[in-house]
């Protein structure tokens, strides 16, 4: 049984990674800090559900303690690394930009050296499409300059980056980047967009537009990310670019890949699937963009198919109908 490390395997997208490598075979090592970043009791539920595989092994510890992927490191010696713990959300970056840089920048420093002391077949780390930061030309290519991030959040992302990669030219090691777009779904966060608005719709409260609705974003359901995520793995970065719009390094073997839906979807159009799942109307409270956000997101996920042959299934209004059913039942309304 091969071994696998997932970061933050508490979370909404670790959760639903390391549950699709216990099914295919793998032995897990979960490893979350569960901070209160958001109801730690989601976390919990999560976290035990995975507990009831004996292939599963969870750890509590936070990624940027000096020694403890060290110690993981040498102890479990795993073949796969998938690094998805991590200080998230935009907003709260403006205001607790220090979590981040210890959370996002320091714990990927040890992430990295514990690798490079006890190397891996392969590494998948986690980013962001928020790293595509001011680009408006669209759909975003991996090959596109990102320079210019909008938020602190990104900033981050974008700096693990270019660590990741430095550490793949210096010691060899096997690194694949995937830059995740606005992905939903049943034990999502709930400081994300589809859970406040479903929290609110359904207590009749009214919600926050922001951009006056202007908004478009490439809604991508779990388990299509998941797809994503469980195809890269034996999709290791080499000597030979796979296409044209191959983003591999000429100097590592290193690879950044986009995992979206390839389908951008106005906002309001989003809100009205929710409304739909949820069978009453919003009331919508219309405010400018927020500091930080960007109007609109669109993977080209070209390459992933490449690699993969991923093709996403999920629509959005079969997604939003999974997510509200589960909300529903989950808090018993």
């Amino acid at each position: 049984m091969k071994t696998a490390l997932v970061t933050g395997s508490a979370g909404f997208i670790g959760y639903f990674t390391a549950l699709r490598l216990l099914e295919q075979g793998w032995k897990v090592i979960g490893l979350d800090a569960f901070s209160d970043y958001y109801d730690v009791t989601l976390k919990e539920r999560r976290q035990a559900m995975l507990a009831q595989s004996a292939a599963f092994t969870p750890l509590r510890g936070k990624l940027e303690d000096p020694g403890r992927l060290m110690e993981i490191f040498a102890r479990e010696t795993p073949e796969l690394v998938i690094h998805l713990a991590a200080q998230a959300g935009v907003r709260y970056s403006i205001d607790n930009p220090r979590t981040y840089v210890e959370a996002n920048l320091v714990g990927t420093f040890e992430l990295l050296e514990a690798a490079r002391a006890h190397p891996p077949a392969h590494m998948l780390l986690a980013s962001t499409s928020s790293a595509y930061g001011a680009n408006t030309e669209m759909p975003y290519l991996e090959t596109q300059r990102a320079d210019h991030q909008m938020s602190f959040y990104a900033a981050t992302k974008k700096a693990t980056e270019s660590m990741a990669h430095s550490y793949a030219h210096l010691y060899h090691l096997p690194i694949t980047m995937f830059r995740f777009f606005t992905v939903y779904g049943p034990w999502g966060r709930p400081d994300m967009a589809h859970f406040k608005f479903t929290r609110a719709i359904l207590a009749g409260d009214p919600i926050d537009v922001y951009n006056h609705g202007e908004m478009r974003r490439d809604f991508t359901y779990i388990d299509d990310l998941v797809d994503g995520i469980a195809g890269l793995i034996e999709a290791v970065p080499g000597d030979s670019p796979v296409s044209e719009r191959d983003s591999l390094s000429p100097v590592a073997p290193y690879r950044l890949v986009n995992i979206g839906a390839s389908a951008p979807t106005p906002l309001m159009e989003f809100i009205a699937a929710i409304e739909a799942a949820c069978g009453r109307p919003a009331e919508k409270v219309m405010h400018p963009m927020q500091p930080g956000d960007v109007p609109a997101t669109w993977a080209e996920t070209g390459l992933l198919t490449d690699l993969t042959g991923y093709q996403p299934k999920v629509p959005v209004a079969e997604g939003v109908q999974r997510f509200v059913d589960w909300y529903r039942d989950y808090y018993q309304i």
